[in-house]
Order: structure tokens, then C-alpha cells, then sequence
């Protein structure tokens, strides 16, 4: 499982041009799901979001967590971010999990990132065609990937 976690002052998510998703300060989060994950790669990549200090503190410091500033998420669903570009110029999505493993576990990362923050989270729509709009704050982007956990 990857997730692409940016800092942002505010971000939202429309579809068919009506806004399915938005919160304020927090994290847009965008998750690829690959077929060898499970739900112990949700619960682990949720715990990491949660726990992620790059809020800053009253000294300016990157030292606060999500729950430390109040913020919130939005999770995207976004198999290109298993893309293979090894071979030409048109990627390859093979290691993208298909819509019966990636929709399970993207409901539970959803469930579990609720659970640890003690809030609902916002989010787009699995396999829709969504226009993602953010102000990154910093700019501060994270890349998390469960299959890296050392």
C-alpha cells in the first residue's frame, strides 16, 4: 500500500462537478492499493498518517500530529500510484490491485483512519473520475509505503 500524504491549508474532491469531499487544514491523502496487501498494511499505514509529525509547534518546528492541530483528512483512491515505468512510456498498472482486493482494503484503511483519528474522515470515490483540487501547505509531501516498514 502506498500513500502520498500532503500537508494542506485546504483541499477538496468534486465529482460530476459537485464536491464529494472537503476539509481544512489536515491531509490530502492519496492511497494505492496493490494486490499483495492486506489489512494489516491498512492498519499500519494509518497509524503512520495519524502519527505523522509535520504540523508545526509555537516554535516553528515540524512537532505536531494531526490530533494536536485538529486536523482532517481527505483519502483519495489512486491505483496509478502502483504505475511501472520500466518498460517505454505508457505505464503499466499490473500492480495495481484489482477492484475486488482494492475496495475491501480501502474501506478499511477509511474505517481504520477514522478509528485512530476519533473522527470521520472525508473522502473521494472508489474508480470515479475526480477532480482534486489543494493548497499544499510548505510544500510538505510524504510518500509512506507498507512494503518499507524497516
Amino acid at each position: 500500500m502506498i500513500a502520498v500524504i500532503q500537508r494542506v491549508s485546504e483541499a477538496s474532491v468534486k465529482i460530476d462537478g459537485n464536491i464529494k469531499g472537503e476539509i481544512g487544514i489536515g491531509f490530502l491523502v492519496l492511497l494505492g492499493v496493490t494486490h499483495t496487501d492486506t489489512n494489516e498494511d491498512a492498519e499500519w499505514i494509518s497509524k503512520k498518517i495519524i502519527g505523522m509529525r509535520v504540523f508545526s509547534d509555537e516554535d516553528g518546528k515540524m512537532n505536531l500530529d494531526l490530533s494536536a492541530i485538529n486536523g482532517d483528512i481527505l483519502l483519495i483512491s489512486q491505483f496509478t500510484l502502483h504505475a511501472s515505468t520500466k518498460k517505454g512510456n505508457r505505464p503499466s498498472f499490473i500492480e495495481a490491485a484489482r477492484p475486488e482486493i482494492a475496495i475491501p482494503l480501502y474501506e478499511k484503511t477509511i474505517a481504520q483512519l477514522e478509528k485512530d483519528l476519533g473522527k470521520s474522515i472525508q473522502t473521494g470515490e472508489f474508480g470515479a473520475d475526480m477532480k482534486v483540487s489543494l493548497v499544499n501547505d510548505g510544500p510538505v509531501t510524504i510518500i509512506l509505503d507498507s512494503k518499507n516498514k524497516i
